[in-house]
């Protein structure tokens, strides 16, 4: 059972203390735990060149300002069972590499809840994941039985949780056909203009496509616009983003996609570090923003439904605020699945 030192009420103090030392990180403190974060800041982009330091600290920070203790006792406060103790369950977790530390709120959730997490990391992302579960531990040493993070294959769960692209979510399911598990697939993100946003709202539109390289489900890679939208100006409204073009990988590919619609005699419009091309898809290649225009209010609500499955979420009026996408609360579940949810169900059931 558990014991009195790992109790849900530790377990967030712990959590709260570590979202301290991701903010004072992505503030530029070296002092005491952020110093490990720090470094990596600085560093991890030689292993993995899309995790700049501007990325590594944009997810500190967002991460950082969801551990709060008044976010997490107010998410937690939906599931007053945790306050019962329970035998712990360990939990599986196949993490992706997309954007820095997007394993983590998988990890909260299997230990926030008492279980054991065994982790099996990708390699694009392992550095980050592994100062985490340090950082932790040595504010919670608690917590260290309960973590263990692995390169290989996955034995002795209870239940799963995987994340992968399109092609491995099928290994998923096969491999993982006889456990509880929350599979995950690739998804993307839209945007709604209706024409009476503000310069500013255009603006914050920017983050939602560029942050991370585009790289994140949660980042917009369609727009829907009102007939006859000036692409031109809606991208002047993104120049601070420019700096991409410096960044090798993301200039290879967008130069790359250009040739390639060029070629292909695609129309296009070229805004210098995006390309927009008109077309019904989600999922535009990196450097590509697809857009498509709409006469009846009612047409991104209904394709925002029919696209249910590979839609993870929606900016605009009406929608998450522009500018947020990325900046997800603790409550904003991938794929709308609940994860504290499931792993306190099948808990019940094992």
């Amino acid at each position: 059972m558990n014991t009195g030192i790992y109790s849900i009420r530790k377990r967030t103090e712990a959590f709260a203390a570590l979202g301290s030392v991701m903010r004072e990180a992505a503030a530029g403190s070296t002092a005491g735990y952020a110093g490990s974060f720090a470094h990596l800041i600085d560093s991890v982009h030689l292993s993995n060149p899309w995790f700049t330091p501007e990325n590594v600290r944009l997810a500190l920070s967002s991460l950082g300002n969801t551990l709060t203790p008044e976010k997490l006792d107010s998410w937690l406060s939906a599931y007053p069972e945790l306050d019962e103790e329970r035998e712990p369950v360990t939990v599986g977790v196949v993490m992706a590499g997309n954007i820095p530390l997007v394993g983590f709120h998988d990890l909260l959730c299997v230990l926030i809840t008492g279980n054991r997490l065994q982790a099996r990391l990708s390699s694009k992302d392992d550095l980050l994941i592994k100062a985490v579960a340090q950082t932790l531990t040595d504010i919670e040493p608690a917590f260290s039985p309960f973590i263990e993070l692995i390169d290989g294959v996955l034995k002795g769960f209870d239940m799963v949780i995987a994340t992968g692209s399109n092609n491995t979510s099928r290994y998923f399911e096969y491999y993982f056909r006889k456990t509880p598990s929350i599979i995950r697939r690739n998804r993307n993100s839209m945007a709604v203009i209706d024409g009476t946003e503000t310069d500013a709202e255009l603006e914050l539109l920017g983050d939602d496509i560029f942050s991370y390289f585009g790289l994140g489900c949660r980042n917009v890679s369609k727009l829907f616009l009102p007939p006859g939208y000036d692409l031109a100006d809606l991208a002047g409204h993104w120049s601070r983003y420019a700096s991409l073009l410096s960044h090798y990988k993301y200039a290879v590919n967008l130069d790359h996609n250009r040739a390639v619609m060029t070629v292909n005699r695609e129309s296009f419009t070229d805004g210098g570090f995006i390309l927009l091309k008109e077309s019904a898809s989600l999922t535009p290649p990196l450097g590509v923003l697809h857009h498509e225009y709409y006469d009846d209010p009612g047409i991104p609500l209904r394709e925002a439904e029919s696209l249910r499955d590979t839609l993870q979420c929606v900016a605009g009026h009406g929608h998450l605020p522009f500018g947020t996408t990325q900046q997800p609360e603790l409550w904003d579940y991938a794929d709308n699945i609940d994860t504290i949810r499931f792993v306190l169900k099948i808990n019940s059931i094992l």
